[in-house]
């Protein structure tokens, strides 16, 4: 552990874009709780989930691969279909934008995601580190591209058209007669009625981090390494 919180250190020290992107341990810690504070987050997403995403997000936004910045999305498969488990975090004013419900691939799971793959025809969700691409209209309508930055976890994003997009099966309506949310294909969908918000406020090259507890899609990256424990100030 210590090995790794030096690496970390030493990464964000001779970054050369440090001063630019990159806060200090004891600043990065302070954000994370301050996140943390929020109900809507505390109450609906592990404090290490949330702690993972922020390393990932500066990590990537220190290589110059996040075109937009300003936002962090997180997508909490640990929680049910039933409960909100996407949130859209301001990295400038450390706040949350928005919450919503969202699917996940048929083949991942009833109620709860529990098989992930990168295969394509899995009708599987992935995990792991994305860059959201360009938006166009198809066959959902408005939707949003993502690029997948791990290799052998979701780098076939596009080739599987992994997408975000509205889908009338997620909505409270349908909770409410199956008690669960209907499933995609594989896509993240969003309801028809915050889809066009939040694909509005992640497009262009933002970060969107799909966790799920017990599964090594993190760890195997060659891109970043975002299971690095930080130390909580005392």
């Amino acid at each position: 552990m210590a090995i790794r919180l030096i690496c970390l250190v030493m990464f964000f020290v001779f970054s050369p874009l440090n001063a630019h992107c990159v806060p200090s341990q004891k600043e990065l810690s302070s954000t994370i709780q301050t996140l943390y504070r929020i109900p809507e987050l505390r109450n609906n997403i592990d404090y290490n989930v949330l702690k993972k995403a922020m390393v990932g997000y500066y990590t990537l936004k220190s290589k110059g691969q996040l075109k937009n910045d300003k936002v962090l999305t997180i997508i909490d498969y640990n929680q049910p279909s039933v409960k909100k488990r996407l949130f859209v975090i301001d990295m400038d004013r450390n706040r949350l934008l928005t919450s919503s419900l969202v699917a996940h691939g048929k083949n991942s799971g009833q109620n709860l995601a529990v098989k992930f793959s990168n295969v394509p025809g899995s009708f599987k969700s992935s995990l792991g580190f994305f860059v959201t691409d360009r938006t166009y209209r198809g066959k959902h309508g408005y939707s949003l591209r993502l690029r997948g930055l791990q290799q052998g976890i979701n780098d076939n994003a596009l080739v599987r058209n992994i997408v975000i997009h509205g889908a009338d099966y997620v909505s409270t309506d349908f909770i409410r007669q199956h008690g669960r949310l209907g499933r995609s294909l594989g896509c993240p969908a969003l309801p028809f009625s915050q889809y066009r918000q939040v694909i509005d406020l992640i497009k262009g090259g933002s970060c969107l981090f799909i966790y799920k507890g017990n599964q090594n899609h993190v760890g195997r990256s060659d891109l970043l390494n975002p299971d690095i424990a930080l130390h909580d100030p005392a």
